[in-house]
């Protein structure tokens, strides 16, 4: 990225993820604060301060995945402090951009930033597609550490043939996991086919029976509590989706099933990577709206 106009990032709330970001900005040759990080002492050559002087001396801002939480609060793993946006910080926001995930729950909160510069890093293709690996990589790892027997061998059903359902049941199938996936058009079962999955349709699945670990990456109600009713006692279900997800967790622990949500996967097991994805997409944005 080559933009005279930014030369200092505010990064303001987050986890291990934006701490990668900010590091990764830095490599880069700009300057980089860091707003609601009380709870460390040191990140190296990176400055540390209050969300208000990040928002202040900051050229271009950054907010977390996910940007706020339902109290309007910013999300701020990293601090004590319940940060709310005062009207000043909102009127400074409103002089530079502002780069977010979740545009439109972030806007809810903080109306008054509706015509600012605000980009919605997160609804970006590039970044989905990327963060895709991490999330598959991240389920593994869930799966490897919930369930007792191996992943070779392992009857794995993916629900879902989308990005993350693609990576998830080829990295499955290389560790020699018996793979069946379950999609919903034609042209996702002729790849499924041609790649030596079993298939099944998700509109027609009445039984989860015979699988060790079901994935489900579908953001919709897909195990209810009659699929559920109709899922074997030991079979571990890790649920990928995006809110609502995809599983009735009340059932499953009615019916005793070992049922996981597993969300925010690439933060937790690749922060690294997943701060890296987000510098890519947002020095992206930059490229397109001032090139």
């Amino acid at each position: 990225m080559n933009n005279s106009k930014i030369k200092v990032f505010g990064i303001v709330g987050g986890d291990k993820r934006q701490l990668f970001l900010a590091k990764s900005i830095s490599d880069s040759c700009f300057d980089v604060i860091l707003g609601g990080f009380e709870k460390l002492t040191s990140v190296g050559a990176l400055t540390i301060c209050d969300i208000k002087t990040a928002i202040f001396e900051s050229d271009a801002v950054i907010f977390p995945i996910p940007s706020v939480r339902t109290d309007r609060s910013i999300n701020t793993p990293f601090s004590d402090k319940n940060v709310i946006l005062s009207d000043e910080e909102i009127d400074e926001l409103k002089k530079k951009p502002v780069f977010v995930s979740m545009r439109d729950k972030f806007i809810r909160a903080y109306p008054q930033l509706e015509n600012a510069c605000i980009y919605d890093y997160a609804a970006k293709e590039e970044f989905a597609v990327l963060n895709a690996l991490p999330t598959a990589e991240g389920a593994l790892e869930c799966a490897m550490n919930r369930f007792e027997g191996t992943i070779a061998k392992s009857r794995c059903l993916v629900v879902g043939y989308g990005r993350i359902g693609k990576l998830l049941a080829r990295s499955l199938d290389a560790l020699g996991a018996k793979v069946t996936v379950a999609a919903r058009n034609e042209k996702d079962f002729a790849y499924i086919s041609a790649l030596g999955y079993a298939k099944t349709d998700t509109r027609r699945l009445k039984s989860a029976r015979g699988y060790d670990i079901v994935f489900n990456t579908v953001p919709a109600m897909i195990f209810d509590k009659n699929l559920l009713m109709n899922t074997d006692r030991n079979t571990l279900i890790i649920d990928l989706a995006s809110a609502p997800g995809g599983v009735d967790f009340e059932a499953a622990r009615n019916f005793k099933l070992d049922a996981v949500r597993a969300l925010s996967l690439p933060g937790k097991c690749a922060p690294k990577t997943a701060g890296e994805i987000i510098k890519t997409t947002i020095f992206n944005i930059i490229e397109e709206v001032y090139r």
